[in-house]
């Protein structure tokens, strides 16, 4: 029962959240706010193979997750939408072909992740580090300057996608209201990252994951095909942020390459290391702190009474939401690796650090 039991605890909080949705006990607000931290689970704990449990160093985790927004984008509209002419499928396959969609994009991202993987084999740490920004920043200047999706003006049309699924829910499973199959799709999404990360790290590739971590060269001499091992590391980790990517375009309804810059890697990172390097649990819990961190620091109300003081002294300083968020987050990430360089779990489960839930359920 152990062995399931996790996961009969997230599928149970996964369907009481799509029913207090469904009958309008949770709002709109509410409910994107919850999309948002299930994408941002899925960015820390994908992140968290590579940073936490491989050892590696890279800051362009975004990349990965812009390939995945506009891959998944380009198909939703071209089989539903009718930017590149007429709808290719039936809007009533939509419910259906949508978990497709999104795993075509993390695919893609997955496939675009050898950029990452083949310098991995001969480069490591900063070197590693400086490689990954140059990647995240040559992912945005081709879809840049392709016109066909936008290019820096942005592409959407996906909410047709959206629309084309609530339009088409079976009366039974509506009940007379409009279902929210992004909730569920990105609740679903969510579970399944979490229960791939948790198969994959107690698996033999896991453990090779680790061994590299721990000591490549001695992984090497114990007959660890390490290149092999980075190769899947990489391409599982950013097929995940490609998921990631798919959903929040379809969120959002409206992606634009900057929305994916190393401003969006530099999150992704605060969350790996405020959770602890190498703790799944670790990444979950700060994926959720940290997403209701920037909720609170949208607040100009709340930006205003904080910094009272300042524009007390300097009165024609008008302190923005959005400004002081990016003066907060890197704040944040200095004051983390000060005083708790080892994050919230350090390396450690929630299992570990509370043992009696192991009767329960076990990360590991």
């Amino acid at each position: 029962m152990q062995k399931y039991s996790l996961n009969i605890l997230m599928a149970a909080a996964a369907v009481i959240l799509i029913l207090l949705a469904q009958f309008r006990i949770l709002d709109n607000y509410i409910q994107a706010v919850i999309m948002f931290v299930g994408i941002n689970i899925i960015m820390s704990t994908s992140l968290n193979l590579v940073n936490g449990n491989m050892g590696e160093f890279t800051c362009g985790h975004a990349a990965f997750m812009c390939v995945g927004a506009y891959v998944a984008s380009i198909l939703s509209v071209l089989f539903y939408g009718n930017k590149f002419g007429d709808p290719m499928l039936p809007e009533a396959s939509a419910v259906f072909v949508f978990p497709f969609i999104i795993l075509a994009g993390g695919a893609m991202a997955a496939l675009s992740s050898i950029l990452v993987a083949l310098p991995s084999f001969k480069t490591r740490d900063d070197y590693l580090a400086i490689i990954t920004i140059a990647v995240n920043y040559m992912v945005i200047s081709a879809i840049e300057n392709m016109d066909f999706v936008g290019g820096s003006r942005g592409f959407q049309g996906m909410k047709d996608t959206v629309w084309a699924m609530v339009d088409n829910t079976p009366g039974w499973l509506s009940m007379g209201k409009d279902f929210p199959w992004v909730l569920f799709y990105v609740i679903a999404f969510t579970v399944f990252n979490i229960w791939v990360i948790r198969r994959f790290i107690t698996s033999t590739y896991g453990k090779g994951v680790n061994a590299v971590c721990q000591d490549e060269t001695a992984a090497e001499i114990m007959s660890v095909n390490t290149n092999k091992i980075k190769t899947v590391n990489f391409m599982i980790a950013a097929g995940l942020a490609g998921c990631a990517g798919g959903l929040f375009a379809h969120i959002i309804g409206y992606v634009n390459p900057q929305s994916f810059n190393i401003l969006k890697s530099t999150e992704a990172m605060v969350m790996v290391y405020l959770g602890g390097m190498g703790s799944l649990s670790g990444a979950v819990i700060s994926a959720v702190v940290f997403t209701a961190l920037l909720e609170i620091l949208r607040s100009q109300a709340l930006m205003d009474f904080l910094l009272a003081p300042a524009t007390f002294i300097f009165p024609d300083w008008e302190p923005s939401a959005g400004v002081i968020k990016w003066v907060m987050i890197p704040l944040l990430l200095v004051l983390i690796m000060q005083f708790r360089p080892e994050g919230i779990m350090g390396n450690k489960e929630l299992s570990d650090v509370f043992p009696k839930l192991k009767k329960f359920y076990t990360f590991k």
